[in-house]
């Protein structure tokens, strides 16, 4: 599971229908409607949250946004409530942590799309978070 705290516009398809799915399982552990992925850190921020379920619905809300504005016709009855909630913190070191992992995915998987990325100096983040200072998160895999 990876809830990518770069914006999904960078995502190539494959990454895109990934992380919609993704999003929902996520969401469904959150509600307590599933046994697996309960511990799963990618969890951990959005657990952190007031509105843990809340957050989740507008982190998605960008992600159908983005596969409309491709073409891509993702269930939008799918969707939860989208309410009002304050933005996440992620660091620095997290978004650029992501960064290389993406640019090491797509350069297997999508060259082209990875040749069309190197010119981006500084991604954007997915607008549910806002940019602090600071290292990879604590519960990032593979940061060590």
């Amino acid at each position: 599971m990876r809830l990518w705290t770069v914006h999904p516009k960078y995502l190539d398809r494959i990454g895109l229908v990934a992380l919609w799915r993704e999003a929902l399982l996520a969401r469904a552990v959150l509600r307590g409607r599933t046994q697996g992925y309960r511990h799963h850190p990618q969890l951990t921020r959005f657990r952190a949250q007031r509105q843990p379920v809340g957050c989740l619905n507008r982190y998605l809300a960008l992600v159908y946004e983005e596969a409309q504005a491709r073409g891509y016709a993702f269930d939008r009855r799918k969707l939860g409530r989208r309410r009002p909630v304050p933005r996440i913190a992620a660091t620095t070191g997290q978004l650029a942590f992501e960064w290389a992992h993406l640019q090491r995915k797509l350069r297997r998987r999508q060259p082209e799309r990875y040749r069309d990325l190197l010119a981006v100096q500084r991604p954007v983040p997915h607008p549910l978070f806002r940019i602090v200072p600071g290292a990879v998160q604590a519960w990032e895999r593979g940061a060590g």
